[in-house]
């Protein structure tokens, strides 16, 4: 075990001495998140923006999908997805949607058409409109917000009400600065992005519990410790089982971020912020929910401790 902890043995980091700082940076970074949302905007990519879909099939063995985005960079059209599709030599092309309605659409497809000309079987045009776009765009809402309310209602029942509002304000922080960080850089926002949030969503949520199970556990071993150094030690307890699961996951993160190319690069740095805006709020927004919320040991556990107290 020596060999693969991050942290000693034993710490006893004072982090509840530390909200006094963590606390206030959160909540401007939240209002700035949400600002950023409210007045800068996302930049939204062909499934929520609609766009033509164009599907080829190359003529001369697999296709080169890095020499055909590179094609069509050199074209101007803004965003610009190119996949395989089922077999090596079978492409999907999609194309965000251009300013100028139906006829600016067919000039994209005409002018796709003319640069690879009979170097390639076009075997499907098609153009997305913006009701799809809409219909995809609150079907996204609606999963994050139903996964949400999922997490409340599992931890209620599992736990205790101030649990279950804490993780929901956890994992509803790390929403929000997932998005504030989509919004600041101006990154795609497709399909995948909701994807990493989900994801971002179940990783906070598991660090979470794994927090608040320690801190569960020794309310019942030390009813009489003051709730903010329970706290501390539960979260000391779980420090080298969180930073590990964190530096492993983000090492794989980098490498697909370095090596992955632009395909999957926005879906990779929303990853790897979030593991970071994820670990940190399992202990500086989840811990600190329960002293706001009044979690305390229960009164009946307490009752009889001082009954046999008594008796004895």
């Amino acid at each position: 075990m020596g060999l693969i902890r991050l942290f000693p043995a034993n710490t006893k980091v004072p982090f509840m001495r530390w909200t006094v700082v963590t606390v206030p940076l959160t909540i401007v970074a939240t209002v700035i998140s949400i600002a950023l949302f409210f007045t800068v905007g996302l930049n939204y990519g062909i499934d929520f923006q609609g766009g033509t879909v164009i599907e080829i099939k190359t003529k001369d063995g697999p296709a080169d999908i890095g020499e055909i985005r590179t094609t069509l960079d050199a074209l101007n059209l803004g965003d610009v997805q190119v996949v395989e599709f089922g077999a090596p030599d079978d492409v999907l092309i999609r194309v965000q949607r251009q300013e100028g309605g139906d006829e600016a659409q067919q000039r994209v497809i005409a002018l796709v058409q003319d640069t690879f000309g009979d170097s390639v079987d076009f075997r499907r045009t098609e153009v997305v409109g913006p009701r799809v776009s809409a219909e995809l765009a609150r079907n996204g809402v609606i999963g994050v917000g139903v996964a949400l309310l999922g997490i409340l209602v599992y931890l209620w029942l599992r736990f205790e009400w101030q649990y279950a509002v804490g993780a929901v304000l956890t994992t509803a922080h790390d929403v929000i600065m997932t998005i504030g960080l989509f919004a600041a850089l101006q990154l795609d926002f497709s399909l995948s992005s909701i994807a990493a949030i989900l994801t971002i969503l179940g990783y906070s949520l598991n660090d979470t519990v794994v927090v608040y199970d320690r801190i569960r556990e020794n309310l019942r071993k030390y009813k009489k410790m003051p709730l903010r150094e329970l706290i501390d030690m539960s979260i000391n307890d779980t420090l080298s089982r969180t930073t590990i699961t964190a530096v492993t996951t983000l090492l794989a993160l980098t490498s697909l971020y370095v090596f992955g190319g632009e395909v999957i690069s926005s879906f990779v740095l929303a990853m790897i912020w979030g593991i970071i805006v994820g670990t940190f709020s399992s202990i500086f927004v989840a811990a600190p929910a329960l002293i706001l919320f009044g979690l305390r040991p229960s009164k009946p556990a307490a009752d009889e401790t001082s009954k046999s107290a008594t008796a004895t």
